[in-house]
């Protein structure tokens, strides 16, 4: 009886612990760790980039990116320089739609999740970030607020690279 008990805690923990990887990792999520994506790859925060500042808020009964649509150019270093505005924790995650439509899935089983990712930054009620990007791909891209309920209330916008 307790050799069973015992392989069923071992099991257990592994499901717990493959699960908490796959949420927390690159793949389905869609985040990227240094690596160039569909969407581009992290800036160098060294390197000049245009400034575009990015208010999260809720207003009138839906939640909001002010702008919800960037235009950039192909190579581009971009600064979002990130506001929330609101009275939630809002995030911004930038991928591509089909990503960021997997990944709200994943986040509505973990909503607690915590993004660690170049292309994600998550907020407080009126506390400010950043994220650095370069698009190196010319495309439509989306950003939204993976917070469950959130991106279904309004939360989510695109980046035209030209």
């Amino acid at each position: 009886m307790a050799i069973k008990a015992s392989r069923f805690k071992l099991a257990a923990l592994a499901v717990l612990l493959s699960g908490s990887a796959a949420l927390a990792g690159p793949g389905a999520a869609g985040h990227s760790h240094g690596h160039d994506t569909a969407y581009g790859k992290p800036g160098d925060p060294k390197k000049p980039a245009r400034t575009i500042s990015v208010v999260m808020s809720e207003r009138d009964g839906k939640m909001v990116f002010i702008p919800d649509r960037i235009e950039v150019r192909r190579g581009e270093h971009v600064k979002f320089a990130l506001r929330n505005n609101g009275e939630l924790d809002h995030e911004l995650v930038l991928a591509t739609l089909e990503e960021n439509l997997k990944h709200a899935i994943e986040m509505q089983k973990n909503p607690d999740m915590e993004h660690d990712d170049p292309n994600a930054k998550r907020l407080a009620p009126k506390k400010t970030g950043e994220i650095v990007w370069q698009f190196t791909k010319a495309g439509e891209f989306d950003f939204s607020c993976l917070i469950p309920g959130h991106r279904e209330a309004g939360m989510t916008g695109k980046i035209i690279v030209k």
